[in-house]
């Protein structure tokens, strides 16, 4: 385990205090543990074991936490067995998690955030938004799915027009953080296209002095990951980005989620250090500055 989460990661017990389920095979499980709501960092994940048949236990990422009555939601899909099972616990059922796991998003001095998330990488997404609300910043949200959203799209009360786009999610409504859907199957309300593609209708409309302001945080699937990559280096703005990848352990003990990291590069465009990295996801990650990863 890295030397950082030394007595930072704990065994719980959680018991289910709610478990909805959306289209398109989602779900959102709302658990009772005051120790995983005070310590959870936007970006960090929980490894969880689904079921007493299944003793290989399933990463999630944390969606949201509610610190004063100790709980909080995670989002998953189901995509194979284990996620499976875990659909099939009940409201009362209790499961052993691990966690919280990992390096979270760091908030940097850039005040206007663009959130991107993909799939199952929205939770992340949503975590910092809920972190950042009450804060000084202008956070700009947006959500994309290849299913159905695992919530019922709003139209935005900021009718400010992103190519058409009009919905919303109404949970970031309610926080007050701006967020516009995406997707590629024409849902009403929502932009028809990828991601990237209404990122680039949000920044294109920012002048020169907002542009300097804005920081890219992302997760989702890998590809998605690669273009947003891409279009934070088109802009020149720093950008963070989370990994999914699969997992054994999740504490860092068997370096079954290793990814290449390249070296840092100064402000100056000078590289840092000689040698290409290998750098597990669960503990030296899961986020990462993405232009050393892609």
């Amino acid at each position: 385990m890295n030397k950082s989460h030394r007595n930072t990661i704990k065994v719980c017990d959680c018991q289910i205090l709610a478990h909805y389920q959306f289209e398109g095979e989602q779900y959102i499980l709302t658990l009772a543990s005051d120790t995983i709501a005070k310590a959870t960092k936007p970006g960090q994940f929980l490894h969880i074991t689904v079921s007493d048949s299944l003793a290989m236990r399933r990463p999630i990422s944390i969606m949201s936490v509610d610190v004063e009555n100790g709980t909080f939601d995670l989002l998953y899909k189901i995509v194979g067995e284990g996620t499976r099972q875990l659909s099939e616990r009940k409201i009362g059922d209790v499961l052993s998690i691990i966690g919280p796991i990992g390096n979270g998003f760091k908030l940097t001095d850039k005040k206007r955030p663009l959130l991107i998330g993909g799939g199952v990488g929205m939770p992340p997404m949503i975590a910092i938004a809920q972190q950042i609300k009450d804060r000084d910043y202008q956070p700009f949200t947006i959500l994309g799915s290849e299913v159905p959203f695992p919530f019922d799209e709003k139209p935005a009360d900021n009718a400010k027009d992103y190519a058409g786009t009009t919905h919303t999610m109404p949970l970031l409504e309610d926080w007050g953080i701006e967020c516009r859907l995406a997707s590629l199957h024409g849902f009403k309300g929502v932009f028809k296209g990828f991601v990237t593609d209404l990122a680039r209708v949000f920044l294109d409309a920012l002048s020169a002095e907002e542009l300097a302001q804005v920081e890219v945080y992302s997760c989702g699937p890998h590809p998605m990951l690669e273009a947003v990559a891409k279009l934070a280096k088109e802009y020149n703005l720093p950008c963070q980005i989370s990994l999914e990848e699969y997992m054994a352990c999740g504490v860092g003990g068997c370096a079954g989620c290793v990814v290449e990291v390249r070296p840092a590069r100064s402000a100056l465009g000078v590289q840092t250090d000689n040698g290409v990295a290998m750098k597990r996801v669960c503990v030296d990650g899961p986020v990462f500055d993405a232009y050393q990863v892609f």
